[in-house]
């Protein structure tokens, strides 16, 4: 028997090491971009523009009921924080501001955090000083943020 050494021309294609640095190279790029636009960041940040929109909507409501009110404030805001009803709520340990959405007058129905509410809490506290200035927080501000409006 006759064995023949055979040549094996120039083969086109890509060796299996070339392979894998290509996709070691794309996992690290891909990486590089995530951790760029770090999402969960974005969707705070998303969040947190809602609750200051939030807050500034409560806050004008309760001046606009005041406006129409001959400067009185709704009853239910006390001295102290406390959070406001959600609607439908049970509004038991909560301030009802129930009289702003009465006829959608003032507002259509009272704002909720978005990232979730206590079952018949809103998510935002309010006050009153005893110079009758009102103060509306979002407790739930994430990424060390302070969401506080006061006039």
């Amino acid at each position: 028997m006759k064995i023949e050494n055979y040549k094996i021309g120039n083969q086109k294609g890509f060796t299996l090491l070339e392979v894998l640095l290509v996709i070691a190279i794309i996992a690290i790029l891909a990486g590089i971009v995530i951790i760029a636009i770090n999402p969960a960041k974005q969707l705070g940040d998303a969040r947190n523009a809602q609750r200051r929109t939030d807050v500034n909507t409560i806050l004008n409501a309760v001046y606009q009921y005041a406006i129409d009110n001959n400067g009185n404030l709704p009853a239910s805001i006390t001295n102290t924080p406390t959070e406001i009803c959600r609607e439908g709520g049970s509004c038991s340990g909560y301030i009802d501001l129930g009289v702003l959405t009465t006829n959608e007058k003032y507002l259509v129905s009272i704002p909720e955090d978005p990232t979730g509410y206590s079952t018949n809490g809103a998510g935002y506290e309010i006050e009153k000083s005893s110079n009758g200035r009102v103060s509306v927080y979002a407790p739930d501000a994430e990424q060390g943020a302070t969401i506080e409006v006061t006039r």
